[in-house]
Order: structure tokens, then C-alpha cells, then sequence
């Protein structure tokens, strides 16, 4: 039998206290048949049970409820809100403060996508293994390691400071992945009701690139969906006169809406961009002229324009090339940037301290669910592993850097609530 030893959490401080207080993440035992692990830190024995509910959005299957019973055990109270089809809690713990201090929130989602066909994994993705270093399961970077990390490193932070200053919360939702109408929107919405405040935020979202904490987001561009119907005359092809052809009419002012400068971006974001994403008109037939074409596309927009303004610049372009035309927005998410303040320093200090690295701060990629949380007035930034293998088969994550972002976010609770 031969035996490869993973490597040891990197870092300094936290990270050589979990090194050295943990159950040793040891050896990985290699026969020709089977891969088995012994003595796993507790990040990743959680973040491997976790992986094994199989919980396809919007299903939790249980990741809730192991998380609430070690939340409860470390003194959270929790409320399971369920809305619709959707699974979500809300815990809290108050410190030395009561119910007056300042609430630093971790936010993740315990639904993963779709694994496609099973059969082209490499490795069951619900039977979660460590192989070379790498946890392999679905969500195990998009984000059940994350949520195993805000988890321990609550308990180890608690353990440390039972009498913390301010409160610390955990927003969990099952509808992050799907149509996000059940979940982080509907528990903001419970929470402003009662008029309770998150002060800071932490969403899990996978944002590293390279090494775990080389980027964290600190906003994120607005996302402006739109469905186009174009109207015509159907008719026959040879018969032109006879017909509207709507997508010779959609063409010039789909060229205009291609070719528009939208804005310049600024010093945090990237220009608005435009971007096609479905095309549909015909019967299929060759000979048929149709009578109308469906265009969806998007807006992912920065802070220098509103959605309001992009609707009315968007509807100018239609009106000038003459079209009867049909448009349905959806706005996905209005633009956010969290400012470098109390949060944003905690967070990097606490990378620095425990990695080495001067993070990166980025508002680049798509939605996440700190679109609704930002609005109440809180800080947010997302901070999760290495986004390479999310949504992919053989989604895998560094075992590692799972250890790290534990002993990150323990630290980013020290720099606030210690």
C-alpha cells in the first residue's frame, strides 16, 4: 500500500493553530481499487458531508440542517424560513453586545447545478473523495467548501471569544443557482421587515483565480435582461411584397445595438457591455417568410448608467429604424461597489496575515446574491476558493486552500469582533 501525505494548510497564525490543533488532514491511502481518506480537519469532513447531499437546485437535502446543529451548538439562534419550494435559514449569535452590536453576515447557497450525465465524472459527484490534493464533488468549490469554512471557523472564532463583541449571522439559501426568487431576496426582504441590519457581508461565491484570496469582489456589475419580438407579415419567399420580413427589419437596428458605446466603465468597473445570447424566427421551412423573430440579450452595466437609461437609449434605436416591436425587461441586479472601509480592510489584512498575498480587489463576472443584500445599506465583498472548475465536470477543489479560507475568515472575525 502506498501512502501520499496532502499537504499542510499554508499561512501563518490561524492557520498553523488549525495545523496543529486539528485532526490531522493525513494520509490518502492509494490502492488499485479505492481511495480512502483518515483523520480530516474539520473544514473538510463537513465540506464532504455536505458534498454527499445531493442537492440540485433548488433541493437542500440536509445541508441546512447539519449546519444549524453545529451552529446551534455554538450558541446561534436559527429560524428556517421556507418560501415557496425553497429551503432558507437565518442564524445569529449575539456577543457582549446584545442585540445593539454591529452584525458581520456570511451568505452561501447549499444548491449546486446539474451534474449532466454522471458517467462522464471521473469520480460519483455526490460520493466526494480527495485524490492528489483535490476534493472532488459537486459544490465542492461552488460552494460547499465555503460553507464548511464559514461553519468551523465560527466554531474555532466562538471557542476563542465567547463574550465577542457585535453578532455574527449566517443567511443560507437553497436558490442561488436557479431562478433566485425564493431565496436571499426573500430572507432580505423577512429581515428588513423586522428591521434587522447586516452591518458587513461575506458572500462565499468562488472568487479566487489562481491562489486561494488573490481576488475578492467587492461589487458587482448590473445585470438587465430583455426579451425582443420583432413583428412581420408572414408570407412566401417569392413573393416578397407580399410579406414583412422581420428580420431584414431587425438586422441594421441589431447592428446599431451592437456597435453602441455604451459608457466608458470608470475606475471600478468595466464599460457596460451588450451581448446577444438567443436569435429565433422561422417555421424551418425554406420557402416561409415568418412573421415575427424572438432576439433575448443582456446588459451587464456599470455605475455610470441606470437601468433606466439604458431602456430609453435601447428603445430610441428600435423607434429610429421604424420597427413593431414587442420588449420585456428583466432587471437581474442592480450594480454594487463596496468602498474600502471597515470590511473591505478586514478582509484583506486577514489574507495578508494568513496567506502572504496583496489581494486584488475586482467587480469583474456575473451575478451573485450580494446584489440583494447590498441594497439594505451593508458592506459586502465575496471571498470563496478557486472559481476554475465551478459548473464543470469534475468540479474539484484544493484541499488546502479550503484549511486557508477557514483560517481567513476566522481571522477577518478577529480584525472586527475580537
Amino acid at each position: 500500500m502506498k501512502a501520499r501525505i496532502i499537504s499542510q494548510a499554508r499561512g501563518k497564525s490561524i492557520s498553523q493553530r488549525l495545523q496543529k490543533n486539528r485532526v490531522e488532514l493525513a494520509a490518502v491511502f492509494l490502492t488499485p481499487d479505492t481511495i480512502m481518506t483518515s483523520a480530516l480537519t474539520p473544514t473538510l469532513q463537513l465540506a464532504i458531508d455536505l458534498i454527499r447531499c445531493r442537492s440540485v437546485t433548488p433541493e437542500d437535502d440536509g445541508c441546512q440542517t447539519l449546519m444549524i446543529q453545529r451552529l446551534e451548538a455554538i450558541g446561534f439562534k436559527t429560524e428556517r424560513l421556507r418560501f415557496g419550494e425553497v429551503d432558507n435559514f437565518w442564524a445569529i449569535r449575539n456577543g457582549a453586545d446584545g442585540d445593539a452590536g454591529p452584525i458581520l453576515a456570511f451568505a452561501g447557497h447549499t444548491d449546486v447545478v446539474p451534474t449532466g450525465p454522471e458517467a462522464n465524472w471521473s469520480n460519483s459527484p455526490f460520493e466526494p473523495k480527495i485524490i492528489d490534493g483535490m476534493l472532488h464533488g459537486r459544490g465542492a468549490a461552488d460552494m460547499k467548501g465555503s460553507l464548511a469554512s464559514m461553519v468551523i471557523a465560527c466554531e474555532s472564532f466562538v471557542a476563542k471569544y465567547p463574550n465577542h463583541k457585535g453578532r455574527i449571522a449566517l443567511l443560507i439559501t437553497s436558490d442561488e443557482e436557479g431562478p433566485s426568487i425564493n431565496g436571499t431576496v426573500k430572507v432580505v426582504e423577512w429581515l428588513e421587515a423586522r428591521n434587522t441590519k447586516m452591518t458587513w457581508c461575506i458572500v462565499g461565491e468562488p472568487s479566487s483565480t489562481k491562489v486561494v484570496g488573490d481576488v475578492i469582489k467587492n461589487g458587482r456589475r448590473g445585470s438587465l435582461g430583455a426579451v425582443l419580438t420583432v413583428k412581420g407579415i408572414q408570407g412566401h419567399v417569392a413573393y416578397p411584397h407580399l410579406a414583412d420580413n422581420p428580420i431584414h427589419k431587425l438586422a441594421p437596428a441589431l447592428t446599431e445595438l451592437a456597435a453602441e458605446h455604451w459608457d466608458n466603465g470608470n475606475e471600478f468597473f468595466p464599460a457596460t457591455s451588450f451581448q446577444v445570447s438567443n436569435i429565433n424566427g422561422g417555421t424551418g421551412a425554406t420557402n416561409v417568410i415568418p412573421g415575427d423573430v424572438v432576439v433575448v440579450f443582456n446588459f451587464r452595466f456599470s455605475t455610470e448608467l441606470t437601468e433606466q437609461i439604458l431602456r430609453e437609449r435601447t428603445h430610441a434605436i428600435l423607434d429610429k429604424h421604424g420597427l413593431k416591436y414587442d420588449l420585456q425587461w428583466t432587471l437581474s441586479g442592480q450594480p454594487f461597489l463596496t468602498a474600502r472601509g471597515d470590511l473591505v480592510n478586514a478582509v484583506v489584512n486577514a489574507i495578508k496575515t494568513e496567506t502572504g498575498l496583496d489581494t486584488e480587489l475586482s467587480t469583474s463576472g456575473g451575478t451573485s446574491d450580494g446584489r440583494f443584500i447590498a441594497p439594505t445599506g451593508a458592506q459586502v465583498v465575496e471571498l470563496g476558493p478557486i472559481n476554475a472548475t465551478i459548473h464543470k465536470v469534475d468540479e474539484c477543489i484544493s484541499a488546502d486552500d479550503l484549511n486557508t479560507l477557514t483560517a481567513i475568515y476566522e481571522k477577518t472575525l478577529e480584525n472586527l469582533l475580537a
